[in-house]
Order: structure tokens, then sequence, then C-alpha cells
């Protein structure tokens, strides 16, 4: 998953950003309004952290002009204010939910979930590759009906496969979706993983499900 931190408070973003990428979430962060909309526009996210009160161009402004180019990504507003006509504005704008700072993390996490899995239809899960069973739901993974056990970043990247079965993907969307925009494109960090993905799902089955396509990048797909 992939997630844009729009949040002119630099601890308050870094907060939100290690506790996101401690959940295996991909993080970009954005200090203003008009360079979080540049991005959530130009960006693929699966969810935005947007707070209200932002310079150069406030969240409600951002909120706005989202929906307004039909961009319907996930999106929960931060605010300082607990004030019932700045959350009833922000949701008739087009927010998804509402958290009013302080606030814990662990509560962001949990609102952060439930607004993508309102999001997923109910046939998104499990996600089932000829033999293998993806739950995105538990974060089990079975193949001909044999517990695979993955570390957190690899089931997110096993997901992200999973999620575009038959599509190749090059190491450079890989990097934005499963680490961040941040990552160096010469890393080989997505081959390392990659690797050991393999050694867990394809080692001892008579097929490969995870395949090079030389020059472009991987595909996950049953033959």
């Amino acid at each position: 998953m992939r997630a844009l931190v729009v949040e002119d408070e630099a601890g308050v973003a870094s907060f939100i950003q290690r506790g996101l990428q401690e959940a295996m979430f991909a993080v970009d962060v954005a200090a203003d309004g008009e360079v979080g909309l540049e991005r959530a526009v130009n960006g693929q996210y699966d969810v935005i952290v947007l707070d209200l009160m932002l310079p150069q161009r406030d969240g409600f402004s951002v909120l706005r002009t989202l929906r307004e180019r039909s961009i319907s990504t996930p999106i929960i507003c931060l605010t300082a204010r607990d004030a019932l006509d700045d959350r009833v504005r922000g949701l008739n704008l087009g927010a998804d939910d509402y958290l009013v700072k302080p606030f814990n993390f662990v509560e962001l996490l949990a609102r952060i979930r439930a607004v993508l899995r309102r999001g997923q239809a109910v046939t998104d899960n499990p996600i089932v590759v000829g033999d293998l069973t993806v739950d995105v739901v538990t974060r089990a993974v079975e193949r001909s009906g044999q517990r695979i056990d993955l570390s957190a970043r690899e089931f997110a990247l096993l997901e992200y496969l999973a999620r575009h079965a038959g599509e190749v993907l090059s190491r450079t969307m890989i990097l934005e979706r499963v680490w961040d925009m941040h990552h160096d494109p010469q890393t080989n960090v997505v081959d390392v993983h990659i690797n050991r993905l393999r050694r867990k799902v394809d080692s001892g089955f008579a097929s490969p499900l995870i395949h090079t396509v030389r020059g472009s990048g991987y595909v996950l797909k049953a033959d």
C-alpha cells in the first residue's frame, strides 16, 4: 500500500510516516497544500492523510480540487480544531474520515485500514492466482493448501504482484508502491526481495508463479 501524508508540522508528519512505514506502507510526505495536491493528482496512492491547516493551499481546497477532478482516493482529514462545522464541511467535500489532533497512531492506522476495506470489493479478497491464495485481511498465504510464512515486506510485495497478476511490473513501479518514491532506482532491493519470495512461493512446486521479464521487470502469473 502507498500513502501520501500532507502535513506541515514536521514532527507530526515524521510521526505518521514512521508509523505507516512500520505497518509496511510506502509513504510520501508533502509539507504544503500545493505540493500535496500535485503529488495526489500525479501519484497513485491507496490513501491520503490530509491536514486541513496547511500553507500555500489549505486542506479544504486540496480536498475539493481532488474530488472535482474525480480522484476517489480515500482521504482522512486531520485538524487541531474539534469544530462540528469543520467536520461537516470536510465530509461534505468528500473526506472519508476525520481525526482531531492530538491522536493516537493506532487509531489513525485503524481508520486507514477501515477506509481501505470499504473501498475494496468483496471479490478482491482473497486474491487467487493459480494455486496461490493471498488473503489481504488475515495476511495468510497458501499454495496448494500449504501455508507460506512471509515477512511483512514480503507480503506487501506479493500482494502488489497478486493484485496485478499477469501484468509486467518494473522495478521502479515496485519500488514506488512497496517502498517509497525516495528509494534509489539503482538499488537491488527489489531483486533481493523477489529472490527471497521465490524461495518461499515457488520452491518445491511444479511450476513457478513469479517470472522475470528480462529488461522489463517481474510478473506473477500461472501457466
